[in-house]
Formats: structure tokens, sequence, C-alpha cells
């Protein structure tokens, strides 16, 4: 074998071994605070974020990043600015003295990803005809851990008029 060859070789084999290096489950390394406060406080935000049609608390708490996507009752955001702009702060000029709570909330954690699910209950009156607006489903909340903090990446809610 020629000498060329030989380093040719070696350094596939260095280059392999350094992306595997590389390749460690990131999870590991800085490894997140499994701290379920954290995400009922960022919970709680985004729910006063609604009932005040104010989209600084998403800004604040969710990750702005292309592709995100936030998902209710069939609908879909696409991207926080959408989110904000076309749903949360709009929210205030169809809807009165709307009422958002999220209660028996469960929060799992895997390393820098974690998830919340709560119950949820809407409760509001249409500004346009005065007709009580009153749902109860669940809603489901991504977070993944950046730069030291909880990040919203991605929510999805369901709900429906209650059965009486």
């Amino acid at each position: 074998m020629r000498s060329s060859q030989l380093y040719r070789r070696t350094g596939a084999v260095m280059g392999v071994l350094l992306l595997l290096a590389g390749c460690t489950d990131p999870t590991l390394k800085n490894t997140a605070p499994e701290d379920s406060a954290a995400l009922e406080t960022i919970i709680a935000a985004v729910a006063t974020g609604w009932e005040t049609a104010d989209g600084a608390p998403f800004r604040k708490h969710y990750l702005d990043f292309p592709g995100a996507r936030y998902v209710e009752s069939g609908g879909q955001n696409d991207g926080l600015t959408d989110l904000v702009e076309h749903h949360v702060e709009p929210e205030g000029d169809a809807l009165d003295g709307l009422d958002l709570a999220f209660t028996n909330i469960e929060t799992h954690f895997e390393g820098n990803f974690a998830w919340a699910i709560a119950d949820v209950e809407v409760k509001a009156v249409i500004k346009r005809d005065g007709s009580m607006l009153h749902k109860t489903g669940y809603e489901t909340f991504l977070f993944r851990y950046v730069e030291g903090e909880w990040k919203v990446v991605h929510t999805h809610s369901s709900t429906r008029t209650p059965r009486h």
C-alpha cells in the first residue's frame, strides 16, 4: 500500500471516529433541570396572555423557529408571529371576559425535552352576539431546554362544548 493511500484511509478512519464521538446522546450533555414548577409558571403566563390578548408572554416563553406550528380545535397557526398576531391579540376584540383555566397539569421530562398535559376550560362572552362560549378539553405543551430556559416549541389544544 502506498503511503498516500495509507494517509487517506487513516484520515477517513479518524474522521469517522471523530464523528462518532460527537454523536453521543445530546440529552446527556447539558441536561436540563426537571423543574415542574418552571413549566407550570410558563403555562400560567400563557393563560394570562390569552386572557388579556397580550402576545408578550408568548414571545418570551415560545421558541420562535421555522416550522413552528400551534394547533387548536382543528385550526393551526404557522409560527409565533402568526399565533400572536392572528389568534392571541384578535381574541381581545372578539371575546369579553375570557377565562382560561389549565388544571391537573402533568409534566414529564426526558433530558432537554419535556411535555405537559393539562385539562383546559375556556369561558367567555362572544362580543358580536352576546352568546356564552364554554368549552372543555385538553392541551399538550411541548418544551425544549434552550440556553438555560424551557421554551414552548409546540402546543395542541382540543376542546368541545361540555355535555350536561
